[in-house]
């Protein structure tokens, strides 16, 4: 009896590993098209307007941050370049994530507190239903957009691996912080203030 589990689990195992694998795989690819579109924007050099030097188009501490463009749950388009300007907390989220859960009323907080454009970037494909984000947006009253990435493609573009995951980015466009996982008031707060 006791080899038959150990067998079990033994081939358990190899399944996970060989699934894990393939998974890999289809990641890597997707990160490989993730970098050819990076790269492709990034041959785009920006020059602001205040004459300062040229500033890349990436994910990275002081590039500019790639633009795009999502309907909102109102129905209405927005546009990361709308917001050029202002300063901008861009928020990866879904309803089923606990630590997005924690971190909404921070936001919410930190919206009706400070000059700060929050874009509340829902990954939609992977939520259970569109009436989960309206319940969740009604449970936390929340008065910033909330944007539907339903091809998950934005969520691509920034490469978002854990949720949630925020750019605080300037009135410049230009990404001035990164976070992977919650933050909190005073953590929004201390970054948005170091923004120009």
């Amino acid at each position: 009896m006791k080899k038959i589990i150990i067998t079990v689990v033994l081939l358990a195992m190899f399944g996970y590993a060989v699934f894990d694998l393939v998974k890999s795989g289809d990641r890597n690819q997707s990160t490989l098209n993730n970098e050819e579109t990076i790269e492709d924007q990034e041959s785009d050099t920006v020059t602001d307007q205040s004459n300062s030097p040229e500033v890349t188009v990436g994910l990275e501490v002081g590039n500019l941050a790639p633009d795009f463009e999502l309907q909102t749950l109102s129905g209405e388009t927005a546009k990361l370049s709308d917001y050029r300007g202002q300063k901008v907390m861009l928020n990866f989220w879904a309803t089923w994530c606990p630590p997005c859960r924690a971190e909404m009323p921070d936001m919410e907080k930190f919206h009706q507190e400070k000059d700060v454009v929050i874009l509340a970037v829902n990954l939609t494909e992977t939520e259970a239903s569109m009436q989960d984000v309206h319940d969740f947006t009604e449970e936390f009253r929340l008065t910033f957009p909330i944007l539907l990435d339903e091809k998950i493609e934005v969520a691509t573009t920034y490469q978002i691996r854990p949720i949630p995951t925020s750019y605080m980015i300037d009135s410049n466009g230009v990404i001035q912080y990164q976070a992977f996982g919650a933050l909190n008031y005073e953590m929004m707060v201390a970054e948005f203030e170091k923004m120009q």
